[in-house]
């Protein structure tokens, strides 16, 4: 199943919405689109809507590692929400949840993002 990745503006957060499965073959897409947020635009609020994400693999685990590696060294706001059960116990077995910024709906990922200073990360 191919990927589908928009992103849009919400206030000073870029919320990227991912649609499809995250894998070998198509993960460096979503790289593609994290890196040229992250490190050309400097978008302080990064938000990684994978409400329509049917699965992830290792390579889509390791490409979020990536951007979030990269937010915090430059010290911008990385998070995710709308996991399905599988991206969650993907997220648990690896016990990255605990690493990542996740919340259940956009609009809670948005409400930390409003109530963050500026500079600091979500």
């Amino acid at each position: 199943m191919p990927v589908s990745i928009t992103t849009r503006q919400s206030g000073t957060a870029t919320i990227v919405d991912v649609t499809g499965e995250i894998t070998l073959f198509n993960a460096p897409e979503l790289r593609t689109v994290l890196m040229g947020l992250l490190k050309l635009r400097k978008a302080p609020h990064v938000i990684v809507n994978m409400t329509n994400a049917a699965y992830i693999d290792s390579a889509g685990v390791a490409c979020l590692v990536e951007a979030l590696k990269v937010a915090r060294e430059a010290k911008l706001g990385l998070a995710l929400f709308g996991l399905n059960r599988v991206a969650e116990e993907v997220l648990e077995l690896t016990r990255l949840i605990h690493v990542f910024d996740v919340y259940g709906t956009e609009e809670e990922a948005l409400r930390v993002v409003r109530q963050a200073p500026s500079s600091a990360k979500l």
